[in-house]
């Protein structure tokens, strides 16, 4: 006898239950029912009762291996899948507690703070906003908010340590249609002195919509309208402009656009960095340039308010040969033996050159360094040499007048006497006799004697 498999075995154990309560809900059959008959199972049962020795149908063979999918997929994979931590950063854990150790969690915005009511013993709270960790509780008791938006956040806390709870609000409550507020907000600082500011009318927007921006500084609260708007064919602003940025601050700022509609509530848009990480810098100004056969010389300058520490980018083109970049932090080029150079520059600030993008090159400055009569020497050399020219020449006069002057203090000139016998003074130099002077030194005369007169 051969040895019965799986299949048949369930197949058997499954006619029989099918057949037991059918018998039940039908009563006993009239007749004496053929042993190797098919028997069907009333509604509602799941058994296929197949006769001995016959291989079950193929609708029936599928039905089986969903059933035996379905078991193994409950029996095995819930099981693991309950074992496994969810991913409770991604959204706000609310644990009902009949009695919570954390209480009537609130908003403090005037101190910027995320407070609570402790009731239990709870030994570390973390803090979060739209489900990222932010900072640690302090005195377990609040969490200082670094930027409060006037967008609807989520702020949540929950218990890192201890029994595990957790909860949150959201601050400020949702007000009007969020698809109605300002979209795409992005703001720039360029050409120096300009602060300019573009977004996007909301796409749900009432058609009364208006919108207005001002700029806050994040740490004195003080803000600056907006002094001068663009507006698309509606009338409806959509570019902010400031003319002078040296009077804004240089600290973190907010930028933010309120909207106003006489139908309904208009929720507003924010953005907020440091002036000096959206600047674009200017293309540098040439300040100086000059060359000849054996070297040349370009020296630039670029202008900004907000940045004092660049680099730069030199594309440089020798005569027909490709052109080639190189990076420099000096604001000056020097080549030797150039030849016909083409040369421009462009400048990015180097604090924040690894997301930074570059600012506009400069004109093209062509060097044409073959003719050497051509050469001339730079305003500022120029000038340089004639003031140390000056300066020398001066130098050596008082150094002239100085000499003659200790000279004749050491050494004064001594008195001639005319030589009455040649009739010239001797050395060719005279001197006034006084005989009634006293002299510095008196000598004994012995004998005069005249010799003759002319």
């Amino acid at each position: 006898m051969r040895e019965k498999t799986r299949f048949s075995l369930f197949r058997e154990a499954a006619c029989s239950t099918a057949e037991k309560q059918a018998s039940r809900a039908r009563g006993p059959p009239p007749g004496q029912p053929d042993q190797h008959q098919e028997r069907l199972p009333v509604s509602g049962q799941t058994a296929f009762c197949i006769p001995a020795g016959a291989h079950p149908p193929v609708g029936a063979a599928l039905a089986m291996a969903f059933v035996w999918l379905a078991v193994f997929l409950v029996a095995f994979l819930v099981p693991v899948s309950g074992l496994l931590p969810l991913d409770h950063d991604s959204y706000p854990i609310d644990i009902s507690d009949p009695d919570p150790p954390i209480k009537n969690l609130r908003m403090e915005p005037e101190r910027k703070r995320l407070t609570w009511d402790l009731h239990g013993n709870v030994s570390e709270i973390t803090c979060f906003i739209n489900s990222k960790a932010f900072a640690k509780a302090r005195k377990s008791t609040y969490c200082s908010i670094p930027d409060l938006s006037c967008q609807a956040t989520n702020y949540s806390i929950r218990v890192t340590k201890g029994q595990p709870f957790s909860t949150w609000i959201q601050y400020p409550s949702q007000e009007g249609n969020p698809r109605a507020a300002a979209e795409n907000l992005t703001c720039w600082v360029h050409d120096v002195d300009f602060l300019t500011c573009s977004w996007a009318v909301g796409r749900e927007a009432p058609r009364d919509v208006q919108y207005s921006l001002y700029l806050e500084n994040l740490d004195s609260y003080e803000k600056w309208p907006c002094s001068q708007y663009t507006a698309d064919e509606q009338g409806t602003n959509v570019q902010c402009r400031f003319h002078n940025i040296s009077v804004l601050s240089k600290d973190q700022t907010r930028f933010l656009v309120n909207g106003t509609s006489s139908g309904s509530k208009i929720p507003c848009s924010e953005t907020s960095d440091r002036l000096a990480k959206i600047e674009v810098l200017a293309a540098p100004n040439v300040t100086s340039r000059w060359c000849n056969q054996s070297y040349l010389f370009m020296q630039w300058q670029v202008k900004s308010h907000l940045n004092d520490d660049f680099k730069y980018e030199l594309q440089m083109q020798k005569g027909m040969e490709p052109a080639y970049k190189e990076e420099v932090y000096k604001a000056f080029l020097e080549l030797n033996n150039p030849g016909t150079y083409t040369v421009r520059v462009r400048a990015r600030d180097a604090t924040f050159s690894h997301y930074k993008p570059w600012g506009p090159w400069s004109a093209p400055q062509h060097f044409v360094c073959e003719d050497e009569e051509g050469a001339r020497l730079p305003v500022w050399l120029t000038s340089l040499l004639i003031a140390l020219g000056t300066l020398l020449i001066a130098m050596g006069f008082v150094l002239l007048f100085c000499r003659f002057s200790v000279m004749q203090k050491l050494f004064p000139p001594i008195p001639h006497m005319k030589d009455h016998i040649n009739g010239k003074l001797q050395n060719g130099r005279t001197m006034t006799w006084d005989p009634d002077q006293d002299s510095q030194e008196e000598c004994p005369v012995a004998e005069v004697q005249v010799l003759g007169e002319t």
